[in-house]
This record gives structure tokens, sequence and C-alpha cells, in this order.
């Protein structure tokens, strides 16, 4: 089997609602839709979903990548992922959603040649996972709404963004915890929006709350004082902006580990090739995984989820980021029961998709 032709499509897509996270406010997204044809008449699918604050590429830029990258795969096997992702690697090295929806396009010729759906083929795990919805920076009231409501919808698992006014954020989790009860699960992210002593504070005020973790609470430019707290806060930390490679995942992951969780991220890290990578690292560190997103495709959801369920140190899904897209050229790869994410039972990632504008 080879790569017979390459096209793509960008398409500005307007989200249902706006979030607040600590740096910005989101109202829209950029996604980058691959298609790979094969010489035996398959259709391979990837997704991009670049941001400068996130992958270091701008919509622009991420559409310059995929033109160099396509380059390079006519006439490739798309089954040799591994020396396909070190080639896109090498001539894209700062386009990491763009290297991602190649990978996983491949991936997905690869397992649909084969078959049987990605997870299978990477040796699948674990069968059905909760995923957390994310609550943006908010009031109070407006917090206990959404949470309701998700919670009606069959949510178990609330990701809260905080890191813009501590005090109001503890509030804001006091009232949740109080309202929501035992049952529901709470985990943060402050998207890097507090320092060191506020951190410590943050812990303190927030003990009782029996939070799962507190996502990257500091900048990643200030992980020598996150690794100069104790290990049993740390222990409470999952990682996200300070980790965007394998090599990241094998200096924070030890021994001893710098934090409890990594959160791996395929648009940050280039795919399901390099994220594998990340995976055995966390592994030998003994450390957990969250497989996270940006506002995405069910194309890159799907694909997350695959390589997730076949890693033992996966513990965590925040793959929520096509719920809130207003439109997606992407089809199915998964379904959402009870809060949890299902993998169909289709060959490669189980998606279809369309560059058309019908």
């Amino acid at each position: 089997m080879k790569i017979a032709g390459v096209e793509w499509r960008s398409v500005h897509t307007p989200l249902t609602q706006p979030y607040e996270i600590a740096s910005l406010v989101t109202d829209s997204v950029d996604l980058l839709y691959v298609r790979l044809r094969s010489d035996d008449g398959l259709e391979g699918w990837g997704s991009a979903s670049p941001a400068e604050d996130v992958t270091g590429e701008s919509p622009a830029a991420c559409e310059a990548a995929l033109a160099r990258g396509a380059e390079r795969l006519p006439g490739r096997d798309p089954r040799e992922t591994a020396a396909l992702s070190a080639a896109l690697a090498e001539e894209i090295p700062r386009a990491p959603a763009a290297r991602a929806a190649f990978d996983m396009a491949c991936h997905d010729l690869a397992a649909q040649h084969a078959g049987r759906p990605l997870a299978e083929i990477l040796g699948r795990v674990h069968e059905r996972l909760p995923t957390s919805v994310t609550l943006g920076i908010q009031s109070v009231e407006e917090s206990l709404a959404a949470a309701a409501d998700y919670v009606a919808q069959g949510f178990r698992c609330l990701k809260v963004k905080i890191g813009k006014d501590l005090e109001a954020d503890i509030e804001r989790l006091v009232r949740l915890r109080e309202t929501q009860g035992p049952c529901v699960a709470l985990r943060v992210d402050a998207n890097q929006g507090y320092d060191a002593e506020q951190t410590r504070r943050f812990f303190a005020a927030t003990a009782a709350l029996e939070l799962e973790f507190v996502e990257q609470p500091m900048p990643a430019s200030e992980d020598a004082a996150l690794l100069a707290l104790p290990a049993a806060l740390r222990r409470q930390v999952a990682l996200d902006e300070s980790l965007h490679s394998p090599a990241d995942a094998r200096r924070l992951a030890g021994p001893p580990a710098a934090v409890g969780t990594f959160v791996v991220k395929l648009m940050k890290c280039g795919g399901p090739t390099p994220a594998l990578e990340i995976a055995a690292a966390a592994a030998a560190g003994s450390v957990d995984l969250m497989w996270g997103c940006n506002d995405e495709s069910v194309i890159s959801i799907a694909a997350a989820l695959h390589v997730a369920y076949a890693c033992p140190a996966t513990r965590y899904l925040d793959l929520d980021g096509s719920f809130d897209l207003a439109r997606d050229l992407g089809r199915g790869g998964f379904r959402l029961v009870d809060g949890h994410l299902e993998l169909t039972s289709e060959p490669g990632l189980g998606v279809t998709g369309t560059l058309s504008n019908s």
C-alpha cells in the first residue's frame, strides 16, 4: 500500500458558546482537515487544530506546513508510521498540529488496511472511560448552572478553569462541591495562572474538596519553582504546557517523577507516534496520563481516544473538544454514552469526512 494523494482544507469554525481561561477568551477555532488516499482505494483522515499559545503555529503557518509536508508523503507506505513521523519532524519541526494531522491519517490508513480499529492494532487495554467537560472562568452562578446542565446530560467529571483570581477560584470550587456532592469528580486547570505562593495557598484552601488534580498551576518557565514544592503536592499536579515532546516526558518522569500526571495532546506533540513515546516514558516513571485536546474535530478526538485506550498509564480523559463546535467536517469515531467515550468497531479511526461545503 502506498499514499497516492494528499488533500487538505482549512475551515474557520465558530463555537456554540465562548469560554474563558486564565489568559484569553475563545469564540472560534480554525481547523484543518487532511485526507490521504491510498493506491488501494482507502481514505485516511486527520485534522489539525493549531493555536499559537499551545502548538506554536498559527492557522496560516499550519497550512503552509501541510503543503511542505505533503511533498514527502506520495509514494510512501503509510504503515511506516515511525519513519514518516521522523521525516515530517525534520521537514516541519515547528508545526506539531500539522504533523499530528498527517500522523493520525497514516495510522488510519494502516489500521484500515489491516481491517481493525487502531486501538486494537496498538494493543487495547481500556474499554471505556469517562471524559470530563470543561467549565470556563465565569461567575459562581454561571458555573453552578453549567455544572447542573452537564450532570443532567450524564457527565460525572467536571474540569474547572481557574487561574485568574485565586479567591474567586476557591469560592467557585467550594460551591460546586457543595451543590454536586461527592459523586461528581472535580479537576481544575489553572493554565499557568498562579505563582508558587498562590499554588501553595490554593492547595491548602482546597484540601477538603477532593480534587482529582491541579493542571499546570504555574508557568512552564517556572518549572524549577514547581519542583521545589513538596512531593505530596507535586503528586497532585498534572503538567500540560510544560510537556510537549517525548524528551520532555523522559526528563520529567525521573526518577523521581516530577509530578503525578502528564497531559498528552496530539496537537502539542505531533500525533500518535510521539504520543506513544510519551506514554512509554510515563509508564516507566509510574506517572498517570490524561489525554487532552484543543477545540477539535471528532477526527482528532477519535485518534487521541484510540491511542489513549492502548496505553496502560491512561487514567483520565479530557476529550470534550468536539462538543462545542458549530460545525465539523468529520463524523463518527466514537460514541458518548453517559459521559463515557466508547470507540466504534469500524476499522482505522472509524471516521468519515468531507472536504466540500456540502
